[in-house]
């Protein structure tokens, strides 16, 4: 069986790059994505990162949309503390009433921040403790069902936008397993609970409206690129970015510099997190994405295609589609 392929979209901002360019690349990438089969592209809520532009995810995704015509766009996800599920279901209900059949809506509790950052979102600290009260309270107004007397949701209301939990532990696997809901897992970056949870969510998982068997998502990492040198070439690029993004305390160092930031211990963390990542030739990545598939017990495989510059990441999205023969589902 063919297993279906969607990309994850960091929308990141190189070096030297303005946002409104990373946005445009964006857009190309999936169009790209479109033309190649994939079956959906989703982007993450993230706040106060120089190096990501997807932190008004409703917006982009309104763009997106706009300039593509079949392929399925969603939130990867929208982080529901930092939000009223009220204003989440408004805007999520207009992407679908603009773009009918095409709107996901994944949900995550992380902050997507920093402590400065989620003050600044005037975020609650327990806000993550109403985690499941807000899903259920979202999904009440996407159904028309609210759970808020004499409140509804305009638009929104009967759109029945499909939810996903996110995560990366237990709690998510066990929140999803219990509302019917699908499972995206986040192992493209926090590998460390893939097997556990996705077993645990496939055993407790009970039918819903929305869904009548488990569905699991698996993130994964992936650098397609005509030789195996290129492929290497990039995948050291993006260890060095993610060690300057996570550990280089918001300055903008030199490839020597970040080398020696990774060799001084950010390198562990780094490799931890790309521990599942598809590189090399078409051929080779083809393998690696099909054992992650078996290894994840997935159904879908999401990919965030880690090439350093907007067109490798292009010629990625064409390769790793030409190479597990992707389809639209």
């Amino acid at each position: 069986m063919r297993t279906p392929l969607s990309v994850l979209d960091l929308a990141p901002v190189a070096r030297g790059e303005t946002v409104g360019e990373s946005i445009a690349a964006s857009v190309a990438l999936a169009q790209r994505a479109e033309e190649a089969g994939y079956r959906r592209v989703w982007y993450a809520e993230h706040h106060n990162m120089p190096a990501i532009a997807s932190s008004a995810t409703s917006v982009l995704i309104a763009h997106v949309a706009a300039h593509t015509r079949t392929i399925r766009l969603g939130a990867g996800g929208v982080m529901l503390p930092n939000h009223s599920p009220l204003v989440i279901a408004e805007q999520f209900g207009t992407l679908a009433s603009v773009h009918p059949g095409r709107i996901d809506l994944g949900l995550g509790r992380a902050p997507g921040s920093d402590q400065n950052t989620a003050w600044a979102l005037r975020r609650d600290p327990a806000a993550a403790e109403r985690f499941p009260q807000d899903v259920l309270e979202l999904q009440g107004y996407l159904t028309g069902r609210s759970r808020v007397p004499g409140v509804q949701a305009v638009p929104g209301r009967g759109t029945d936008v499909p939810l996903y939990v996110l995560g990366s532990s237990m709690f998510g696997a066990g929140l999803a397993a219990a509302l019917g809901l699908p499972y995206a897992f986040a192992s493209h970056f926090a590998p460390q609970m893939l097997e556990p949870a996705v077993a645990a969510y496939r055993r407790d998982f009970r039918p819903s409206e929305q869904l009548d068997a488990p569905y699991v998502i698996a993130g994964v990492n992936a650098l397609a690129a005509d030789t195996a040198e290129a492929a290497q070439a990039g995948l050291a690029a993006t260890r060095r970015r993610l060690a300057v993004g996570l550990f280089g305390q918001g300055r903008d160092l030199s490839d020597d510099e970040a080398d020696l930031l990774l060799s001084s211990g950010a390198g562990r963390h780094v490799d931890s997190m790309l521990t599942h990542t598809a590189a090399g030739t078409p051929g080779q990545v083809r393998e690696q994405l099909t054992a992650f598939a078996r290894l994840a017990d997935a159904d879908e495989l999401i990919v965030a295609h880690q090439a350093p510059t907007a067109e490798a990441r292009l010629r990625s999205v064409t390769l790793v589609a030409e190479a597990m023969d992707a389809v639209a589902a």
